[in-house]
């Protein structure tokens, strides 16, 4: 369960933190709602990251918490520390890239990791006894 709960206190670290983020370049720019539609802005970029993150966070927390409070197997302890580091990835990608509007490889792998490991999170928690 120490996996789990470490891995969930990351997933709500990156979502607040990057939540900072955004009331602080808000406040920084005086842009108080909403935020420009391009893909390069620094403020789009940051809502983004924070969006996607709050998109995803929930569910995995979630998964980590229900697989973890059943004696995982280890591979399934690695899935939950892979999917940490792809949700991480994916931010990382989002803020760092010069502009949503093209690939970004940090992106691609942080989304790739983020599904794979959401999928084998759900088949852990069903082959995972009660």
């Amino acid at each position: 369960m120490h996996v789990a709960i470490v891995c969930t206190v990351l997933l709500g670290l990156l979502l607040f933190v990057l939540g900072v983020a955004v009331s602080m370049t808000r406040g920084r720019t005086g842009v108080v709602a909403g935020s420009s539609n391009d893909p390069a802005d620094w403020l789009y970029r940051l809502i983004r990251a924070h969006g996607n993150t709050a998109e995803y966070a929930p569910m995995l927390a979630v998964l980590f918490l229900l697989v973890g409070a059943r004696n995982p197997a280890t591979w399934l302890l690695w899935t939950m520390i892979i999917a940490v580091v792809s949700r991480y990835l994916i931010a990382i990608g989002m803020i760092s890239g010069p502009t949503l509007a093209k690939p970004q490889p940090l992106r691609f792998v942080g989304a790739l990791g983020t599904y794979l490991t959401g999928i084998l999170l759900c088949v852990g928690a069903f082959m995972t006894p009660s």
